[in-house]
């Protein structure tokens, strides 16, 4: 079975569905709420075990009764949870996030400033049967650590470039393929074209960044371009980018080239927008 390894954040995740985001000093009902193991490598986790691939999370859940839900989730969805501070007794990372009926999103996140320091030593012979390895950038002593011994291995590793953190730098010099969202901006970096240069000259081997429903842009090695991004009824955005990096390491283990594992995990995100939530488009997908 094709192996992935996801290292970053777990939030915990309360969505609450609108007709509108409530002004300052308002109160608005929501048409429904539901909670949800969150973050961009678990959703990246989810979306490749959902794949068919067996996902193994590096993170921190801790045993907070809202972390033990979330651990459930994802028990249920077949990913395999390592949990770098199993005894932390705090509240998991947490995000409020509101979902108008045009499908925006407001969130409100503590990430990991909150969560104790971690010991980072990678498991060696977890990373000996891994086929890929995503990190997110979060628990950034943690991804270091376990890119660092993927990449001595010989294992493909991948970044999810959401927005640029400290330690980023460092990070890039065990990352082979880097997928960024449009927010990610490297010090000096104006444009789209600079960040890809500044990813060339640290020597990732090929990069992309996505933007939304527009096409994302790639480069590997002196050739660039763009993939076209499926046209869906948007009804939800909602870790659509997550679902992206998770397909892009199934479709890249299963042996696609990168432009090719691009366009397929463009497809398989579009199709997770025309849902709400992070979960319903696996549901229909299996109901298909």
């Amino acid at each position: 079975m094709t192996r992935g390894i996801f290292v970053g954040l777990a939030t915990v995740d309360l969505v609450y569905e609108v007709d509108e985001f409530p002004a300052p000093d308002t109160k608005v009902a929501a048409h429904s709420q539901a909670l949800f193991a969150g973050g961009p490598a678990t959703n990246a986790s989810v979306a490749f075990a959902h794949l068919g691939g067996a996902a193994e999370l590096v993170t921190v859940l801790g045993r907070h009764p809202l972390a033990t839900a979330a651990r459930e989730e994802l028990r249920q969805l077949a990913v395999e949870v390592v949990d770098l501070h199993a005894e932390f007794a705090g509240a998991p990372a947490i995000s409020s996030v509101t979902v108008d009926r045009q499908g925006r999103r407001n969130v409100v996140s503590a990430n990991a400033v909150r969560l104790p320091a971690l010991p980072a030593a990678p498991e060696a012979e977890r990373l000996a049967r891994a086929d890929v390895l995503l990190v997110d950038g979060h628990h950034m002593q943690a991804c270091q650590a376990w890119a660092q011994a993927a990449r001595a291995l010989g294992k493909p590793v991948v970044l999810d470039g959401g927005s640029w953190k400290a330690g980023t730098e460092t990070l890039l010099a065990s990352v082979e393929t880097a997928i960024c969202s449009a927010d990610f901006r490297p010090p000096g970096c104006a444009n789209e074209a600079g960040v890809l240069a500044y990813l060339r000259a640290a020597g990732v081997r090929q990069a992309a960044i996505t933007r939304g429903g527009a096409p994302v842009l790639y480069a590997a090695g002196p050739q660039t371009g763009t993939v076209p991004v499926p046209r869906v009824e948007v009804v939800d955005t909602m870790g659509a980018g997550d679902v992206f990096h998770g397909a892009y390491c199934w479709f890249a283990a299963q042996g696609h080239g990168f432009v090719q594992a691009l366009g397929e995990a463009a497809r398989v995100a579009a199709e997770s927008c025309r849902w709400r939530g992070t979960r319903a488009w696996m549901q229909r997908a299996a109901s298909a």
